[in-house]
Parts: structure tokens; sequence; C-alpha cells
């Protein structure tokens, strides 16, 4: 852990966002897609939607072709809009702050709300029982290959790195192994003859 954060000491989240709402539809749309894409789309999304209520009062296939390039856009639309009825309907309209409420939102699981909540309200994460370690593909890919899990699901994942990796880099240690996953530990071919931890890594070729 310490080799790796010295490599990546300004690791984090790549998507653009100034509040929490946009940081929650980002990681929606996010999914399956990359976030230069995302930020490429939200540019002028987050001009045109600022509210939950400007997410609700256009046809929801209008909002599926404003998010159109990021993939998989129905769904998504569909994700973002039933997450901002909950938050109007019984959350005043404010994306809510514990791991508990944010994992009621349709569309999201630990993986967003664990981003949603450690980018959006640190200090909620760092004090909330019920927070963790968003897993994605990079943090499964490269701690399935460092042994700090067996495990293929994300929530087994998660409750495997949270055993191993101190509380207080739950958050941003997240982004250091991300970083690294795009960077040096890539899908299929890992670069290992340039990795800081290849002397201590099981899966290494070097």
């Amino acid at each position: 852990m310490r080799r790796l954060k010295e490599a990546y000491p300004d690791a984090k989240v790549a998507l653009n966002f100034t509040n929490p709402l946009e940081m929650l539809v980002a990681t929606i749309l996010s999914a399956q897609c990359t976030d230069e894409r995302v930020n490429q789309v939200t540019a002028t999304l987050f001009q045109k939607y600022r509210t939950c209520e400007d997410y609700l009062k256009v046809p929801e296939s209008e909002l599926a072709a404003d998010i159109r390039p990021t993939g998989f856009f129905n769904q998504k639309a569909k994700s973002i809009r039933g997450a901002c009825r909950k938050i109007v309907e019984e959350f005043g309209g404010e994306v809510p702050q514990t791991m508990k409420e944010l994992i009621t939102l349709p569309g999201v699981a630990r993986k967003t709300a664990n981003i949603v909540q450690g980018n959006s309200y640190p200090d909620r994460h760092r004090t909330d029982p019920d927070a963790g370690i968003a897993v994605d593909t990079h943090v499964r890919r490269v701690t399935q290959r460092l042994g700090f899990t067996a495990k293929s699901d994300p929530d087994k994942i998660e409750q495997d790195l949270m055993k191993i990796i101190p509380r207080r880099d739950w958050f941003p240690f997240t982004y250091v192994l991300i970083e690294h996953g795009r960077r040096v530990c890539k899908a299929p071919t890992p670069r290992c003859e340039v990795c800081p931890v290849n002397d201590l890594c099981p899966s290494s070729r070097v």
C-alpha cells in the first residue's frame, strides 16, 4: 500500500462534478463507460439539468437521448429518474448522506453509494458504520492479482478489503488502485516490468 500510494500521490475521482447530485448522476453514467466519455456528456448535461425536478420534468426519452453516448442509456435514464423521484419524495430534494439511505435509490448499489458518499460527504464516509470501499472493475482486477482477495463478487471483495486496508485509507486507496489498474495493472496484459510492487505481487510476470 505504501509503495502504491507513493506511485499515485494525486489519485482522485476522474469524474467532473460540483455537487452531490452531479456526482450521483455521473457515477450512474460511468457504468460500462469511460470517465472521459462521461465528462464529455455531463459538460452539457449539467447545464440543462440542475435539480432533481429538472430530470423529472422532461420525457424519459429526452433524457435517454441526452446521455446516449454513455451506452445503456435507456436503463441509465430510468435509474437517474427513479433516484431523483425518490430524492424529491423522501429526502427533500437533497441527495442523502448515509450509505443506508443511498443504497435505497434506484440504480445505486454499494459501489455507487461509496463513491457518491466519499466524494460528496467525506466526513460522513469516515464515520458511517455502513461505509466501505468502492469495488469497480479496476479495483476487482488489481486486488485479485495482488492476492488481497480470491472472490469475484464485488460485495465479497469489499468485505475482504475492509479487513486488511486501514479504515482511514478506504476511500483514498480506492483511487490509488484504480489509477494502478488504468496505467499499469491493465487487462488483459499487465505491465509488470514497470510495476512498483512487482517483487511483492503473487501474479507478477517479472
